[in-house]
């Protein structure tokens, strides 16, 4: 069953999830986020720029159509649909609703802010995944 982990009371949720990825992406593990549009292209460009001498490898997929096999192994895709694969391991969300096809990934990671209407939002995932019965984890950031 898939693991759901919480990261709250983020200072910078950008430069936070940067770093999340990185490290995630060192592990060995392959990600894919799901956001918005226009929250994909702010992290997109992060990706790029935020360490001097850092390059998080990524590959930004707008839409369902196929990516190109010289990209497959790209270890972080940028999307705005989840598209449940077999090459998921691991869903970082900064959606307002769980998204679709979470349950097809083995962990799903909430990056929540210290925003009022952004925590309000996670609780209601919060919710959302406990009466399904998945396996909750809260990290209280330390940036």
């Amino acid at each position: 069953m898939t693991e759901v982990s919480f990261h709250f009371n983020v200072a910078d949720r950008l430069h936070y999830t940067c770093r999340l990825l990185r490290k995630v992406v060192r592990l060995g593990h392959r990600v894919d986020v799901r956001a918005p549009r226009h929250q994909l292209g702010v992290l997109d460009q992060a990706l790029w720029t935020f360490e001097d001498t850092e390059f998080v490898p990524h590959v930004r997929w707008p839409d369902s159509a196929e990516l190109p096999e010289r990209l497959q192994e790209t270890p972080v895709w940028l999307l705005e649909e989840a598209v449940p694969r077999a090459r998921d391991q691991v869903l970082l969300t900064w959606c307002e609703e769980p998204p679709k096809g979470f349950e097809s990934y083995a962990r799903v990671i909430e990056v929540v802010s210290r925003d009022d209407a952004e925590r309000e939002s996670a609780r209601r995932r919060w919710k959302y995944y406990a009466q399904r019965g998945y396996t909750i984890e809260k990290h209280e950031a330390t940036d």
